[in-house]
């Protein structure tokens, strides 16, 4: 008897075939050292979250000569005082136990509170808004809580804030240690009398800080375009303050008067010699719009602003002016970048840029005007000698000559020029083949 015979089946049934599934192949990881294979079957090949314990030390076994055992051993901290005994594990090598203070000890750190005598508060500590009572009181607090001032307030029976107890706190240690100090160079230097705490401006930060907080979304977006817009208005202020310096800086270098006497009519032409005429002045709006683009970073770089500053500088100036401007630099025996880029040095650094560019306009104009003075006076010597003067017309001014006539009364006759392309032919080359007629055949 069988399960068919069981469950009234008959024996000759037809077997169903069943279809195999198709098994996915398995990723071939390998099992890192140090690692049993059952922790590797559960955790699937996956990473620690702890760090993984280096596997020479695993292997490393203690010497045989030592025994290593672990007992359960009182201890006590030098952090507390009230001397209380407490037990942990204690790892024990060859039976005696480890000695010294408590490993944790040493992480219990505490703040020093300045001290204070009668004497002392009566002369130099009374406060009309403060009694001794509370003073002392505060002091305590600070020494018990470490300074955790709001801590403090919650636990001071009067009614001062937190601003208020720091401000007494930190007076009052600053006038000791002023007093205490036998110059006032020695008190100079202690943080307390250096940074000394300002409660009126803790207060309003602390006032701004909770209207920024509690602020709706809308008013943010209010703000962040009160800011745009005023940002655009300065800018658009200092363009038009730096163009208007620019204007007067041109029209105060640049003498047209002069310019129209100089070059009169029937005054010679030194081609090329205009275009030196007007230096191009320093980019005065370049140069404003780097610094308020540099503001508004708040926090970059001097080497970048010092980078900046020149191209804003230079930006009117030519490749050619550049390279001279460096080659200046070399000659006097001056860095490219500054070495120390300070305030200070990046200052006279771009300052110096900036007269070596107005020396070479400078240089400009004058080899612009000796052309100027030296092409007056050729013309001067032209008239002196009775020379007629050169116009752009061409031969329009060019005096009259008479045509040479023969002595027989004809005229001469004029050569025959040949042509280019016929200077190297011979006569039959040059000469078209005659067409052929019907009679000449």
């Amino acid at each position: 008897m069988d399960a068919k015979d069981i469950l009234g089946l008959p024996k000759n049934q037809i077997p169903i075939p069943q279809e195999k599934k198709s098994r996915l192949p398995k990723d071939s990881q390998r099992k890192s050292d140090g690692i049993s294979r059952e922790v590797y079957a559960l955790t699937g090949g996956l990473a620690p979250l702890m760090p993984a314990i280096d596997v020479s030390q695993l292997k490393k076994r203690p010497p045989s000569d030592e025994k290593i055992t672990w007992q359960w051993l009182p201890f006590s901290s030098s952090a507390r005082k009230d001397d209380l005994q407490l037990f942990h594990w204690v790892r024990v090598v060859n039976g005696v136990p480890p000695k010294g203070d408590y490993a944790f000890a040493k992480y219990n750190k505490s703040v020093d509170i300045i001290k204070y005598t009668d004497e002392e508060y009566n002369k130099c500590l009374t406060d009309p808004g403060w009694t001794k009572g509370e003073t002392d009181q505060l002091f305590e607090l600070c020494e018990k809580f470490d300074l955790r001032f709001i801590v403090i307030a919650d636990r001071f029976p009067s009614s001062h804030t937190v601003e208020e107890l720091k401000d007494r706190y930190y007076s009052v240690s600053r006038a000791l240690v002023a007093a205490r100090a036998t110059s006032s160079g020695d008190a100079a230097g202690h943080p307390l009398v250096k940074g000394p705490y300002n409660m009126q401006h803790e207060v309003e930060r602390k006032r701004a800080l909770s209207m920024v907080l509690s602020q709706t979304k809308q008013q943010e977006r209010k703000d962040i375009e009160v800011l745009a817009e005023a940002k655009r208005i300065i800018e658009s202020r200092i363009a038009a303050k730096a163009a208007g310096e620019t204007e007067l800086r041109v029209t105060g270098t640049a003498d047209p008067g002069h310019s129209e006497k100089a070059l009169g009519s029937g005054d010679l032409i030194v081609p090329g010699s205009l275009s030196g005429a007007a230096a191009p002045p320093i980019p005065i709006t370049d140069y404003a719009s780097t610094l308020t683009s540099l503001k508004l970073l708040r926090v970059y770089l001097r080497t970048y602003a010092l980078d900046q500053m020149v191209q804003a500088v230079s930006s009117s100036a030519g490749l050619r002016t550049i390279k001279r401007i460096e080659q200046t630099l070399k000659e006097l025996g001056v860095n490219l970048k500054p070495k120390v880029p300070t305030k200070a040095v990046c200052a006279e650094h771009l300052e110096l840029r900036k007269e070596i560019l107005t020396l070479l306009n400078l240089q400009k104009q004058l080899q612009y005007k000796e052309a100027e003075g030296t092409s007056i006076d050729d013309s001067l010597y032209m008239e002196a000698m009775g020379a007629p003067k050169r116009t752009p017309h061409g031969d329009q001014d060019r005096a009259f000559m008479a045509e040479p006539v023969a002595f027989g009364g004809d005229r001469p006759v004029k050569k025959d020029h040949k042509r280019k392309g016929s200077a190297g032919q011979s006569p039959l080359q040059s000469k078209r083949p005659r067409k052929m007629k019907a009679p000449d055949l």
